[in-house]
């Protein structure tokens, strides 16, 4: 039997004593792994208004973490510690924008215990959710950029020694609800994956190939998928949707993969039209919740299934091949409800576009009260239920909400991301799960930034392109799976002064014959050719949010409910939402009885020692 390696253990006074109980993966239920090297492990769990943080670190050194809003060092939240000379130190720092590490007078981060051995530091500490503090950045349900160094020798005298390589940043939820893990190492499992694809040296690719579900003949679900992204490739698959097709196809369509949206595309393609599952850059694999599972084998679910993988080439590397895909785990033990899954927000469209120059520019995609009448009302008038949501849109993006309304009167939001990062996209578990009645509005609302871009963004496939897409998985099923809409172009164009195009109308895009100024460019030319300023984009933001949208309102095998292709106006907030106010918390100060600190010295002796894990040697 291995003998452990000493520590120098240094309990702390900590007010939230029941943290360190039990082992690491109770008290901390998320973890990742914040380098590549496998040097820097981070757990985190929340405590009540607080959030308890664990580091493992491969070092005798310092140990850096922190929040940033951009992923750097300017204007970040951070705190150093480590253990010397047997003491511990853990200190609350921030940096100005010019990324000058200064001490908080506010100090914020608590240390509950630290340990260090011949190899590795391990630090234990909280911090509230919001402190109030300005040097501080509260921790909400977006995305977070963690910032994280680590150093060989410990904060001296002379102050920080520099991290050099040793540093990095990852995107994180930190917020996400703590879900009950069912393990899926025993369960079946089939892989869809491309079959050494190459990848055209231009910035974006999406590549269909076709599947046929190898489970037939008897209803499974499953309950959890996996992205399997070949090593290497972790920038260059950007996404992955897997769409339900016609179940009239036969096995010959399995034969060959081809590029999607490409005019010579197979016919079977056009027949994939329902979303079944999302995965984005950035995200982990999905768990159902215990009640729910994607249904499979019987004559309702999908035989055929096409895999749409979204290849981001920026640098135009050549002579790359692929072979990503998706790996899904099912259970003959079959769950209470089938899951579905409704593509909302803004039909992917040029009539979705945004003026170049502009720090904030907010577009809409709207799930309407018409089309959620009709589905819901035929197929559920008791509500379907939300368990989590994707948001997504390219890079342009800042921020994205889901909004929901009821009778006029604004919901709390159903999701929100308001620090969206294009290189991490994930699903977000619902803290609650949330009801769609009939006759609710959804809004999926994107914030863009296009201060270093100098033409009109356009909605499209292109990472330079946008989108405003909110993926909702929910239960049970029914036959809804798209409720989007396409802002009116017409009204768009004469804010920029056209007054007549060419009809009818042969050419896409399609021509403008007056005023002179733009006689026979396409509509796309003649946007870019108008003078924009900031005054004129928030003008036409103002427009654009007011006009009429076409509903898009669809069903499975590219049918359509009655409403599909109407006119519908934005709904009428009676009752906007309040937020509700931010409760903070400065914990400056934590008074605990010696008994406490006792109490706590013995714990951390017999039981977290004792669950050190990857430091045993």
């Amino acid at each position: 039997m291995r003998r452990l390696r000493p520590w120098a253990l240094v309990p702390v006074l900590g007010a939230l004593l029941a943290a360190g109980s039990g082992s690491p993966s109770r008290s901390y239920p998320h973890s990742a792994l914040l380098d590549g090297a496998a040097a820097y492990l981070l757990r985190w769990g929340r405590r009540g208004s607080a959030l308890a943080f664990r580091l493992e670190v491969r070092t005798r050194g310092y140990v850096g973490f922190g929040l940033s809003a951009s992923g750097g060092m300017a204007s970040a939240d951070i705190v150093v510690g480590g253990v010397e000379g047997g003491q511990p130190y853990l200190q609350d720092y921030f940096t100005d924008e010019n990324r000058v590490l200064k001490k908080d007078p506010q100090q914020d981060y608590h240390l509950e215990y630290a340990m260090e051995n011949s190899t590795h530091t391990i630090l234990a500490f909280s911090r509230e959710l919001h402190t109030c503090d300005t040097n501080d950045k509260s921790i909400t349900e977006s995305t977070v950029r963690v910032i994280w160094a680590y150093h060989h020798k410990d904060m001296g005298e002379a102050g920080q020694n520099y991290h050099g390589s040793n540093r990095g940043t990852k995107s994180l939820r930190l917020l996400n609800p703590e879900k009950a893990e069912v393990s899926s190492a025993s369960l079946p499992y089939f892989d869809l994956t491309n079959k050494d694809v190459p990848i055209p040296d231009k910035d974006t690719t999406y590549w269909c190939q076709m599947f046929k579900i190898p489970v037939q003949h008897e209803k499974h679900h499953v309950t959890k998928v996996e992205p399997l992204i070949q090593k290497g490739h972790e920038n260059l698959v950007h996404h992955i949707l897997l769409y339900q097709c016609s179940s009239n196809l036969n096995d010959s369509v399995l034969d060959y993969g081809h590029e999607c949206y490409h005019p010579n595309m197979p016919d079977s393609f056009f027949t994939c039209e329902t979303v079944i599952f999302a995965w984005a850059i950035g995200g982990e694999g999905f768990t159902y919740p215990p009640h729910v599972g994607l249904s499979i084998g019987t004559a309702a679910d999908p035989q055929f299934v096409l895999m749409e993988v979204h290849y981001d080439n920026p640098s135009y590397t050549e002579g790359l091949i692929d072979n990503s895909g998706l790996r899904l785990f099912y259970t003959q033990d079959l769950r209470k409800y089938d899951a579905g899954v409704i593509e909302a927000g803004l039909w992917v469209s040029l009539f979705h576009n945004i003026p170049p120059g502009m720090p904030e520019f907010v577009s809409e995609g709207h799930c309407t009260l018409e089309c959620l009448e009709e589905a819901l009302g035929a197929e559920r008038p008791s509500g379907i239920h939300v368990f989590a949501v994707l948001l997504h849109a390219h890079l342009a993006g800042r921020a994205i909400r889901m909004r929901h309304f009821r009778n006029g009167e604004e919901q709390k939001l159903l999701a929100y991301d308001d620090e969206f990062d294009f290189n991490f996209q994930e699903f977000q578990y619902l803290e609650e799960e949330r009801t769609i009645l009939p006759g609710d509005n959804l809004i999926t609302e994107c914030h863009y930034s296009t201060v270093d871009r100098i033409r009109m963004t356009w909605g499209g496939l292109s990472t330079r392109n946008e989108m405003c897409l909110s993926y909702l998985l929910y239960y049970p099923r029914i036959n809804l799976t798209r409720c989007a809409s396409i802002p009116d172009i017409m009204e768009q164009l004469q804010f920029i002064g056209v007054k007549e195009i060419y009809r009818p109308v042969r050419t896409w895009p399609f021509i403008i014959k007056s005023p002179k100024q733009y006689k026979n460019l396409s509509f796309m030319d003649a946007m870019n050719k108008f003078k924009w300023s900031r005054s004129e984009g928030l003008s036409y933001n103002e427009l654009v949010l007011k006009l009429p949208v076409n509903v898009r309102c669809s069903k499975t095998d590219n049918a359509e409910w009655s409403f599909q292709g109407m006119t519908a106006l934005p709904p009428e907030i009676e009752r906007p939402y309040k937020t509700e106010q931010v409760i903070c918390s400065s914990s400056s100060c934590l008074s605990c009885s010696l008994f406490v600190a006792l109490l706590f010295f013995v714990h951390i002796t017999a039981s977290t020692i004792g669950n050190i894990g990857p430091f045993v040697q």
